[in-house]
């Protein structure tokens, strides 16, 4: 057995963590301060194990060169130290461990009782000495060069942006202009059919499902399904090697990068949904795959003296960003991504927990404060699903500048107003213009709000409309999962059906939650196949199933042909009219030069809506009226930016109503832009006059 050779001089006082090539070797570098050994393990192509140990230690880290490797060499780490689950120590040198600074990873977790540390039908005290290696994944050393060229940055401003959620292998699964070995991968996402769909489209930033390495729970398995949406990290570098079609040795980080590489040219961000507040390894009961057997009394907060998991994820473990080096992984992680290879923010899953300290949430702790200071993090986007389980763990409008949230305020008032709620406007006339009761407060704009009606999780659009209770049998959970409370419609039929003017009504209902959803002021993200009418036959938390539940249908569906149609019209409208895309919030005064508001809002019979009407809970209509020579937009020249103004009336009542459009100094006629019912029969009608909007109606008017 060879031993390494000295560790060179590095300028930090130690080599950077994980795996560094240097063209004629690798120098290996693990965080791992109460280890008694560690020692790298090696694998050939006959996965030969040779085992090297790391004789280096610089503050906790354990290092040592190994000259003739080469990228693409199969590795991993065996950590010796005490084990004693009762004090949260649970060192097992019989597991092979995944480096958690890992670029690449490849290979399986097996369902092999010897991937756990301790003995699995025992409890978990018992040691388990069995060799894991046969049975889990290996860490890659990976050649970080690349060609970038000029990678032209869409470094799109908050406030013109459209967020796409989309799943990678989801997307192309079924696409016919995809080739067979391309669909499900990063190269079948940047395939031209498909960038050339979403810009088309309109959007602007596509918001991918995590793509870090990733591993399906033991339970999943068992039922012959698995994790499909990927919140089950394993590697916090490393992109997923299942959505490689080049190989997994390596050629998933070139094959991440070419994707983004022709999303930028494409002129589409790409932001990652990432999950920073827990591992794929679970509970005390779970199995040893990397961050327990390396440093577990760091890594995770734990209970019960050590020996049990705190659970604020829902998983059945938390990753400890109170301890600065977990906080320096976070980091790192973060900058990996953006400065290697090049995206453009994060959605940050269950965001509170990585703001706790002992116990509470605290904005003003160590993760958010190095993120806000970082030169690198600070300037990307970054989003925040801000809330977690743990308490006082819902923290909508909690975040500091400059982050945006997941507006499930404006979820939840957007759905009840559809589904004719009995709460009147007020709530929605809220959410429509920004949210500023949320986040005017802290000194942060309206581009804080992420609007959204439907996400990954819970129903899509069209089950929105068509189903009222979840239907997730196929989930092996006796429907026992997902949410109950779902705010959705079904217009007297569960499920499907060939009643046209139930479909009729199924689809005006849609158009009108898109009308809602992309003209209002905020940051609207729009769920991959919304747009398509895509149906997951009312299953609401599809997150185990990796097949056409999940995969979007790319085939025409002639029973929502409008639906496409719609929402390139609303984006265009929202894209070619800075009214709608305002970077403030309005202010309600009226202008004594033109007798205006920045926004106006009306009630039904043309007035503008008083004490009385926004008290009234029986009203399902509300008029916006956006002012153009109030855009809050500047010009370079320094000039205010002037617009057309617009009329928008939301009707999500069950009757038809009439409306009488305001006239001066609001204005003396309007043009139909959008009429979601193609009920009006007529171009332009005169101020004053009354417009007949049938059930559940949006329409979009210019003012002239």
């Amino acid at each position: 057995m060879s031993t390494p050779s000295q560790t060179q001089w590095w300028p930090d006082g130690g080599p950077p963590r994980g795996a560094t090539y240097d063209g004629s070797g690798v120098t290996f570098a693990l965080w791992a301060p109460m280890a008694d050994r560690v020692e790298v393990c090696l694998f050939d192509d006959k996965s030969t194990e040779r085992r090297v140990p790391l004789t280096e230690q610089l503050f906790g880290v354990w290092s040592g060169r190994v000259p003739g490797l080469h990228p693409g060499q199969l590795y991993g780490y065996r950590v010796h130290g005490p084990w004693d689950p009762y004090t949260g120590h649970r060192f097992n040198g019989a597991k092979l461990l995944v480096d958690p600074y890992a670029r690449a990873i490849t290979g399986e977790a097996d369902d092999h009782a010897a991937v756990f540390g301790h003995v699995a039908d025992a409890d978990d005290t018992v040691r388990d000495d069995r060799d894991s290696a046969p049975y889990v994944p290996r860490s890659v050393v990976v050649d970080p060069t690349f060609d970038w060229g000029e990678d032209p940055r869409p470094y799109v401003p908050w406030s013109d942006t459209v967020l796409y959620e989309l799943h990678v292998r989801g997307a192309t699964m079924r696409h016919p202009e995809v080739p067979p070995e391309l669909r499900g991968t990063y190269a079948g996402l940047a395939h031209p059919a498909v960038l050339g769909y979403l810009r088309d489209l309109g959007v602007t930033t596509v918001e991918l499902l995590p793509v870090h390495h990733f591993v399906s729970e033991f339970v999943l398995r068992g039922r012959g399904l698995c994790n499909y949406w990927g919140y089950n990290t394993l590697g916090f570098f490393a992109p997923h090697a299942g959505y490689a079609s080049s190989g997994t040795e390596g050629q998933q980080v070139t094959e991440f990068k070419q994707m983004v590489k022709a999303m930028h040219e494409a002129g589409l961000e790409v932001v990652l949904d990432v999950v920073y507040n827990h591992t794929a390894e679970q509970n005390e009961f779970g199995p040893t795959y990397s961050f327990r057997g390396i440093h577990n009394i760091a890594y995770y907060r734990l209970a019960g003296g050590g020996r049990r998991y705190r659970d604020l994820s829902g998983t059945g473990n938390t990753l400890n960003l109170r301890h600065p080096d977990i906080v320096r992984l976070v980091l790192d992680s973060l900058r990996y991504w953006v400065q290697e290879m090049h995206v453009d923010g994060f959605r940050f899953d269950l965001a509170p927990i990585l703001t706790r300290g002992v116990g509470d949430v605290d904005m003003f702790g160590a993760f958010l404060a190095a993120v806000g200071q970082d030169p690198v993090l600070s300037r990307v986007k970054l989003i925040a699903e801000p809330w977690d389980l743990g308490f006082d763990g819902y923290q909508v409008g909690g975040f500091p500048a400059p982050w945006s949230e997941w507006n499930d305020r404006f979820r939840d008032a957007v759905r009840e107003f559809w589904a004719g709620s009995a709460d009147g406007v007020r709530d929605l006339a809220s959410r429509l213009s920004g949210s500023s009761d949320l986040y005017r407060r802290s000194g942060r704009r309206p581009f804080a709000s992420i609007n959204y009606v439907t996400a990954h999780d819970g129903f899509t659009l069209r089950d929105l409309v068509t189903y009222v209770d979840k239907h997730n049998e196929a989930n092996g959970e006796a429907n026992d999962d997902g949410h109950n409370d779902n705010r959705s419609v079904n217009f007297g039929v569960e499920g499907e059906t060939d009643d046209p003017e139930i479909v009729k009504l199924r689809l005006r209902q849609v158009r009108g939650l898109l009308t809602t959803l992309l003209l209002a002021t905020g940051v609207p993200m729009l769920l991959a196949g919304d747009e398509s009418g895509r149906t997951q036959h009312g299953n609401n938390n599809a997150y185990c199933q990796d097949n056409e539940i999940s995969w979007l249908d790319w085939a025409e569906d002639q029973t929502w042909p409008q639906l496409r149609d719609t929402v390139r019209e609303l984006l265009r409208i929202r894209r070619e009219h800075p009214v709608f895309r305002r970077p403030h919030f309005f202010h309600g005064r009226l202008d004594p030069a033109g007798g205006r508001r920045d926004v106006g809002w009306f009630a039904p019979w043309g007035e503008e809506m008083d004490d009385e009407a926004w008290h009234d809970s029986s009203l399902h209509t509300l008029g916006m009226f956006l002012a153009g020579e109030h855009t809050g937009r500047t010009a370079p020249s320094g000039e205010p930016v002037r617009d057309d103004s617009f009329l928008l009336w939301l009707h999500g009542g069950d009757a038809p109503v009439d409306v009488t459009l305001p006239g001066p100094p609001w204005a003396m006629a309007y043009t139909v832009v959008l009429d979601t019912s193609d009920c009006l029969g007529t171009d332009q009608v005169a101020a004053g006059e009354h417009l007949r909007l049938a059930p559940h109606t949006a329409v979009v008017l210019r003012a002239v």
